[in-house]
């Protein structure tokens, strides 16, 4: 059980950095969803039926906050992952932020999700933080 531990406490923290560049190179969209904006109607463009209906009927009519929460969710995950407090309801958020923008670029859909690095390693390491987060090594709340 130790060194199950240990080994979810290295995922929590890589996927923290993970998270923590994640959210830098978005640190824009707080001042302008212009990027945002641009980055969703190009994967409308692209994307199968499904997710350009997702994207036309939630994304863009949200863009303006989306843009702001998008950052935001991934600065809390980072911050909760780095200090190991509350692993497994970061683990969740992370998770649904994830599969969101994999579904809505049309990613989760295509033969390369299986082969492409921030599919199903990022999938897997936050669902099995999800499961079992709770109580790692080097938590602040434990």
């Amino acid at each position: 059980m130790k060194s199950t531990g240990w080994g979810l406490t290295a995922l929590r923290l890589c996927l923290g950095v993970f998270f923590v560049f994640m959210a830098l190179r978005k640190l824009g969209w707080f001042s302008s969803a212009a990027e945002l904006r641009e980055q969703l109607t190009g994967w409308a463009e692209n994307a199968p039926a499904i997710s350009r209906a997702y994207i036309q009927a939630i994304c863009l009519p949200g863009v303006e906050l989306f843009a702001r929460l998008v950052p935001l969710g991934e600065l809390s995950v980072a911050t909760a992952f780095l200090l190991g407090a509350y692993t497994r309801p970061a683990a969740a958020l992370g998770l649904l932020m994830i599969l969101n923008f994999h579904f809505a670029s049309g990613l989760i859909f295509t033969y390369g999700y299986l082969t492409n690095g921030f599919g199903l390693p990022v999938i897997g390491g936050l669902l099995a933080l999800a499961l079992g987060g709770a109580s790692l090594p080097l938590s602040v709340k434990r």
